[in-house]
């Protein structure tokens, strides 16, 4: 059984998450690139309304309607449209891993982590509109093109939104958890699962059947890790680590870091 010690210390929340330089640069290439493709599915967006959708007098009684090349070149915009603006928006997911915001600053936070989700609005809602209110297509070609763009639309806000954005706060106090409980920031973690774990014997990391991984906190954050298992007791007790009389105020803080409800 694992020995108690004396409580551990509050983390501070006065140190400041700063990436490290690789991470910082990795995620201003996932941004630039993220923001590149969105570009484009913005300008596909506009020839689709200005063009696509405004075929001229002669076309269209030669095609007896709307012409049906432009119909199909239409729900290719479609998809590309959204391909790019899926793309991009886990592109900026991922840069906001390697260097998140800050939750003391609400609008930035909220803003940053969930622009992907108003990107794929902003390229689709417009054009979405302007389908179902041509005069031109007959309502088929509406039907099918106004809701191929709804499905798209839903599927690319919906990959938009990042329902459990990292913070600059969690990563501080995860990492100052960490290194009291173990003595330095230090975790391991498996490609499958969710949480990191703070030694490699722990059980979970036993029934593994993906490749472990370790290293500092922020790294494993930045691959999409929820955080440190909040099994503690357990997992102190398997690595062999002694346990703070105060272990259920760090697990609080942990929860607060990550924007949940305090438990039950």
């Amino acid at each position: 059984m694992a020995r108690t010690t004396k409580e551990t210390a509050e983390p501070a929340s006065a140190p400041i998450f700063t990436p490290a330089p690789a991470a910082k640069a990795q995620a201003t290439r996932s941004r630039i690139i993220a923001l590149v493709l969105w570009a484009v599915a913005i300008a596909l967006e506009l020839v689709a309304i200005f063009w696509l959708l405004r075929p001229s007098f002669d076309e269209l009684a030669a095609s007896h309607g709307f012409p049906q090349w432009r119909w199909w070149t239409l729900l290719g915009f479609i998809a590309v449209i959204g391909l790019l603006a899926i793309i991009g928006s886990q592109l900026w997911k991922s840069a906001n891993r390697h260097d998140p915001a800050s939750r003391n600053e609400p609008v930035r936070f909220f803003i940053q982590n969930q622009l992907g989700a108003f990107i794929a609005l902003l390229a689709f809602l417009p054009l979405i509109i302007l389908i179902f209110t041509n005069k031109d297509m007959n309502q088929q070609q509406k039907g099918i093109a106004g809701a191929a763009g709804i499905v798209v639309a839903l599927a690319a806000v919906a990959l938009g939104i990042d329902f459990k954005p990292l913070s600059q706060e969690q990563a501080v106090v995860e990492s100052q958890v960490v290194t009291q409980l173990v003595g330095e920031d230090h975790v391991w973690w498996s490609a499958g699962g969710n949480v990191v774990h703070l030694c490699e014997g722990a059980s979970d990391l036993q029934n593994a059947k993906t490749q472990l991984s370790n290293g500092p906190i922020a790294d494993a954050l930045a691959q999409g890790k929820l955080g440190i298992t909040l099994k503690l007791d357990t997992e102190l007790a398997q690595c062999g680590l002694p346990v703070p009389a105060n272990l259920a105020d760090i697990e609080q803080w942990v929860r607060t870091a990550r924007g949940e409800q305090p438990a039950a």
